[in-house]
């Protein structure tokens, strides 16, 4: 990879624990990143958000830690093959990463129950967009309707030899589907069916209940001192 440019944020409150204090490693916004290039980025612990990409860098934390899943290992636990089981009729739909009035309305109404007091919560249509869709990124927006009924979405990057899981949002009234879990169920599924080798997670965070679960997903690796380990279950 040639060189990038990078710059150094200023402290701000940490959006996960409680009491910290975080800093962020971003790309120039003038570097011209591309899809391939954002592949070999993520492999080195960065992610995006929209068309920023970003890696925490803070002095005294090293609680994020970036995540992947080899997905030919991958075994279901038993509350996955339920979860499997209850959405047998899910339908899903592949879309292309455009904006739609539907999909909004039930980001905010998923906001709304989740994450009411973030600002989220009251984000525009541009905002909404600029967030999970990014103008260089081979992304897609994943439908999935129950009973005919649009239940969430799940928003994806695609590369080469990998999938990355960016965000996924759902109507509430479908809570008891658990389609967080079903979204990466599937993409599982699908990252092996293209014969790919990851699915790229974010970042977990042990101490952080909204960002542990993805120690559910085994055998997760994670990004320790740049070398890529198996997390011992």
């Amino acid at each position: 990879m040639t060189s990038i440019s990078l710059f150094l944020s200023q402290e701000h409150p940490c959006g996960y624990l409680d009491d910290k204090k975080a800093q962020s490693l971003f790309v120039h916004p003038g570097y011209p990143v591309t899809s391939s290039i954002y592949a070999q980025l993520i492999e080195q612990g960065f992610r995006r958000s929209g068309d920023e990409v970003y890696a925490p860098h803070c002095p005294h934390c090293s609680s994020c830690i970036s995540v992947r899943l080899p997905v030919k290992k991958f075994k279901p636990s038993r509350s996955q093959k339920r979860c499997l089981s209850k959405n047998r009729a899910t339908q899903v739909i592949v879309k292309p990463a455009v904006f739609e009035q539907a999909h909004y309305d039930m980001y905010l109404r998923y906001q709304a129950v989740r994450h009411s007091d973030s600002s989220m919560a009251t984000v525009s249509p541009d905002e909404y967009l600029n967030f999970l869709g990014s103008s260089w990124c081979s992304t897609k927006f994943v439908e999935f309707s129950i009973n005919n009924e649009l239940a969430g979405v799940a928003v994806i990057d695609q590369f080469e030899q990998a999938w990355s899981a960016v965000y996924t949002f759902f109507e509430p009234k479908f809570n008891d589907y658990s389609l967080g879990v079903y979204a990466v169920l599937w993409q599982i599924e699908q990252v092996v069916r293209q014969q790919k080798e990851f699915l790229y997670l974010g970042f977990w965070i042990q101490a952080c209940k909204k960002m542990a679960y993805k120690s559910d997903y085994q055998p997760l690796q994670l990004l320790i001192d740049k070398q890529w380990l198996e997390m011992s279950a």
